[in-house]
């Protein structure tokens, strides 16, 4: 008896064990998937995707990094993304940039689990395509910051807009409209517009050649177009080369294509950010005093916080309320409340995405944006999100 009683006793400790252990694992909470660039590519996407992952843990978050010659490895862009759903727990997949083949990979996801979200950030694929395989898609707004843009170098005093990009960005239909806004808006404010070419990095130049270029054309430029252009790059590697430029020879610069006081400026600048890392207004204060010291005060500007480390970690939180049921997927208010958490004081503005054709707007799909800010003694921010965009420019193409 004494033997059975024993057995009996074990057995239940086994099953209670068991029955633990199956509640911790239970317990575990729902995995989020954070896919970028890499560092050498675009380090603040890939500086977001791991604050978010600092903040909850390497437990619940999982990042993985695509290529960075994407364009010429898409199979392998593709599965890194896929591969991340064959985590059972995973509740929730964020690509930022999302490079092609992010909608064959967020189709291919839903097609074995429905249940994950699929949330693309800053998409390079055409809207229609990232939009049939995405839960929900933001993008800097390319039709409001098209026209404030041009409105803040007027302002600056320009009389001439340049604008750096490659056949491959100016496929894409988001950065088109944006010329078109562009063109617009100096036709408006009385400014020049001009299109300048230069070499994609992600063909056989490289990052290295392509940065070499701009370092060559860019005083060319400058001396062409007067020391009142002003200069913007759709391409992150080309950003450090041409500020560099600029502080040395003149010219203006309104905000990066994805903004961030992170974006070019400390390469272009020679400074070390180690101990700012993380902190962004001790970054832009650094960032300012050093772009002031080599005469460049109401000249450049930026976002006070990067896009891309808000949008990485952003996009993550605002995935995470939603799991939690504390925030609506496609509610812009709820997604700027994300953002908010990792830049706090900034202000944020954005609209769901219009069709140019139907002047229909998306209901997944939005358009957001940080206030500029214009680095001086003292700096200021230029107020651009309370600004009302005329709404002929949502609709020009």
């Amino acid at each position: 008896m004494k033997k059975l009683l024993a057995l009996l006793l074990a057995l239940t400790m086994v099953v209670a064990l068991c029955a633990c252990g199956q509640t911790a694992k239970k317990d575990e909470g729902p995995h989020i998937g954070i896919v970028t660039g890499s560092v050498s590519q675009s380090e603040d996407d890939r500086r977001g995707a791991e604050a978010f992952q600092a903040k909850y843990g390497e437990d619940m978050v999982k990042l993985a990094i695509y290529p960075d010659n994407f364009t010429e490895e898409l199979e392998t862009t593709i599965q890194t993304i896929v591969n991340l759903s064959d985590d059972p727990q995973m509740k929730a997949i964020i690509v930022n940039q999302a490079v092609p083949g992010t909608a064959e990979a967020f189709r291919q996801i839903k097609e074995k689990r429905p249940d994950i979200l699929c949330i693309a950030g800053e998409s390079h694929e055409d809207i229609a395509l990232i939009e049939s395989a995405a839960d929900l898609t933001t993008n800097n707004d390319f039709v409001a910051r098209g026209y404030l843009m041009i409105r803040t170098a007027h302002e600056m005093g320009c009389d001439t807009f340049v604008h750096i990009s490659f056949p491959r960005h100016m496929s894409y239909e988001t950065m088109s409209r944006r010329v078109a806004v562009m063109k617009a808006a100096c036709e408006e404010f009385g400014m020049e517009f001009v299109l300048e070419t230069a070499p994609d990095p992600t063909t056989d130049v490289g990052v290295a050649g392509a940065q070499a270029y701009i370092l060559e054309k860019a005083p060319e430029w400058i001396e062409k177009y007067g020391k009142n252009s002003a200069y913007f790059c759709t391409n992150d590697a080309h950003t450090e080369p041409l500020l560099k430029q600029l502080l040395a020879y003149g010219g203006c610069f309104v905000e990066a294509d994805l903004p961030s006081p992170l974006m070019g400026y400390p390469g272009a600048l020679g400074i070390d950010l180690t101990a700012e890392a993380g902190d962004f207004p001790a970054i832009l204060k650094k960032v300012e005093s050093a772009v002031c010291e080599k005469g460049g005060a109401d000249r450049f500007g930026t976002w006070a916080y990067s896009y891309g480390y808000t949008l990485s970690a952003g996009l993550a939180e605002h995935a995470l309320n939603v799991i939690n049921g504390k925030s609506e997927l496609c509610d812009l208010d709820d997604i700027s409340s994300a953002f908010s958490v990792y830049s706090p004081g900034a202000e944020w503005n954005g609209s769901a995405f219009t069709n140019a054709e139907t002047g229909v707007k998306s209901e997944k799909f939005f358009l957001i944006y940080q206030d500029t800010y214009i680095m001086g003694n003292p700096g200021h921010y230029m107020g651009s999100t309370s600004i009302e965009v005329p709404e002929k420019y949502f609709t020009v193409k």
